[in-house]
């Protein structure tokens, strides 16, 4: 894996830049099958090609085609430079497309069939590479799932405030090349690293917790921030775009662990939001005080945090997206896989909760010991992806599974997964999210 914090130094290297290959057995060079190229999650701080669940062996059978599963440099290494360079982990991953295009015909791949995915960071990348003008030749599509997409790209501006902080931290100079070659990958991503993603968040509040370390509207690689603080561009491709039920369930609930009086849930959602939006918020119908049993407010945090990261700043660049002539399909899914760690808080252990990630092994395949409602929503998905991947449409030939519309630039038309029919709206109208009520990325103006 690459060099990140909270592993063994013996479990990574510098010399990371690979991916691994899963072909099916019956394809032969002149196939010319699709490719799945997967960028693994991980705050950009940890995770490989080898996380668990990511075994892309059942997918490439399931939808005969290739699936590449890659590493980019993650952390410090991959988004803080000292010399100010931004985007190097996001330049890996075109990298790894360029390099794609090259070997796939070797095995039996189209290099002009290439669909990008990724979930959550790894999501936020893909989106960030539907902004790299540069690489929109080497793929035709792209799938999204549970990009957290409230937090935006970051700002030039920021991000030089947050390069300085990190110089500041590194004990060298940003001139002193015998003193940053003589740090080892250790010392950055243990050090100065993990001290910059801890507390990036109180140098510049756009950082937030969770992504401090993240892709940077440059202006020139990047030339779009993709949401609603600057002119969408136009675009073509088709995009799948999909959230879990309950995003934020392993955060909230592991972070309060007990449950939660309404003056608490209050006092959380003020100043986690400001005054303004608090305003709005608990005038809603959807986050309002006094509407829970048990003076328990978790449930409605846990619904505003999965509302506000994820589910409806998602469904707004859906609309956004075809808005400006590209196609979007979208969905939620009801039934999931615990992923590995999620056991942890028990909420994600409930019966009827999907945690995030727990999509993952669902993609894959690679849930253990599923049971009949996780082994229905894999074939299901399987078969759906490798419709996406031949035709840029989720919806199988000859199906019998419902018809998935795509999104329309009011209704985003968002399919349960696992259940039928379609999710319900709630607060994530064009009108509240994004408009009422601003996303971070339109607070900080970035």
């Amino acid at each position: 894996m690459c060099p990140q914090p909270f592993v063994d130094n013996s479990t990574f290297t510098e010399d990371c830049m690979s991916m691994i290959l899963y072909v099916p057995t019956t394809l032969h060079a002149d196939s010319s099958v699709p490719t799945l190229m997967w960028v693994h999650g991980g705050s950009f701080m940890v995770g490989s090609a080898t996380n668990p669940g990511l075994d892309g062996s059942a997918l490439a059978l399931a939808t005969d085609s290739i699936v590449a599963v890659i590493q980019y440099r993650l952390g410090a290494l991959g988004f803080v430079a000292p010399n100010n360079q931004t985007n190097l982990g996001l330049r890996d991953a075109v990298n790894a497309l360029t390099f794609l295009t090259t070997v796939l015909p070797s095995f039996g791949g189209d290099p002009s069939k290439i669909t990008v995915a990724g979930q959550s960071s790894g999501a936020n990348l893909i989106r960030a590479l539907l902004a790299v003008p540069s690489a929109q030749s080497l793929f035709q599509s792209a799938i999204l799932q549970s990009d957290p997409m409230d937090y935006g790209f970051l700002s030039s501006s920021d991000q030089v405030q947050l390069q300085q902080y990190f110089v500041s931290n590194l004990g060298c100079t940003a001139t002193d090349s015998a003193c940053l070659n003589a740090l080892t990958a250790d010392n950055i991503v243990n050090g100065a690293g993990l001290w910059q993603f801890n507390s990036s968040v109180y140098v510049v509040p756009a950082a937030t917790q969770s992504e401090p370390m993240r892709v940077v509207n440059d202006g020139t690689f990047i030339t779009s921030t993709l949401d609603s603080t600057t002119p969408f561009p136009r675009v073509s491709k088709p995009i799948l775009l999909s959230n879990v039920l309950d995003e934020g369930g392993y955060t909230i609930y592991g972070s309060f662990p007990t449950p939660m009086p309404e003056a608490e849930y209050v006092a959380i959602v003020n100043a986690s939001f400001g005054e303004t939006r608090y305003e709005a918020l608990i005038g809603s119908q959807s986050y309002a005080v006094g509407t829970t049993q048990n003076d328990d407010y978790r449930p409605q945090l846990q619904v505003l945090a999965t509302d506000s990261v994820w589910r409806c700043a998602t469904w707004t660049f859906a609309r956004n997206w075809v808005s400006n002539g590209g196609t979007a399909y979208v969905g939620l899914y009801s039934v999931g896989a615990s992923y590995p760690g999620n056991s942890a808080v028990s909420f994600c252990t409930e019966s009827g909760v999907v945690c995030h990630q727990d999509d993952i092994e669902i993609i894959f395949g690679t849930a253990l010991n599923p049971n009949s409602a996780q082994s229905a929503l894999i074939a299901e998905m399987q078969a759906r992806y490798k419709s996406f991947l031949y035709c840029g449409n989720p919806n199988p030939d000859d199906s019998s599974y419902a018809d998935w519309q795509a999104a329309g630039t009011s209704d985003v038309n968002a399919i349960m997964l696992g259940s039928t029919g379609d999710a319900p709206i709630g607060a994530c109208t064009p009108s509240f999210w994004g408009q009422s009520v601003a996303y971070d990325y339109q607070v900080f103006d970035i």
